[in-house]
């Protein structure tokens, strides 16, 4: 499983030309599901993201978490994240998971998150979506699941 943490400042995503979720200060996360992932990546990246020490303190330094700062979340499913652009100009998503098994799993990161931060908010899952921020920093961070179990990418 894949996660893109962008720190914002407000995001608000449309899915198929309807509001569908608006944040103020917090996390823009763009989620992608692999063949292979289980609830046991979704929760260790939950974790992960709930904890990481990517908003400013009162010093400027960058020591405190979504939590930490009462942030908010916003979850946008993303089967691009999956691309293998090694050969030809195209790039193929055969390592993307397939939609029911996907959609199970990013319904239950949104639930993980709901139960961290104050406010979830989220897009709606395979749906022709345009999403508006404004960056904070910018701060992105790409994180991967497995590397959190030891692997490396």
């Amino acid at each position: 499983m894949i996660a893109v943490l962008q720190r914002v400042n407000n995001a608000t995503v449309y899915a198929d030309g309807e509001l569908s979720g608006e944040i103020a200060h917090g996390l823009y996360i763009l989620l992608g599901v692999d063949t292979g992932d289980t609830e046991t990546e979704a929760l260790l990246l939950a974790e992960k993201i709930s904890k990481c020490r990517i908003f400013c303190d009162s010093n400027g330094k960058m020591n405190l978490s979504v939590t930490d700062v009462d942030g908010e979340v916003m979850v946008v499913s993303n089967f691009t994240l999956a691309a293998n652009y090694s050969h030809g100009n195209r790039p193929d998503y055969f390592s993307a998971a397939a939609p029911d098994i996907a959609q199970g799993l990013y319904d239950y990161f949104i639930s993980l998150m709901s139960d961290r931060v104050r406010k979830t908010a989220s897009g709606r899952f395979g749906a022709d979506m345009r999403t508006e921020m404004s960056t904070s920093g910018p701060v992105t961070i790409v994180m991967h699941s497995d590397v959190l179990k030891g692997g490396k990418k």
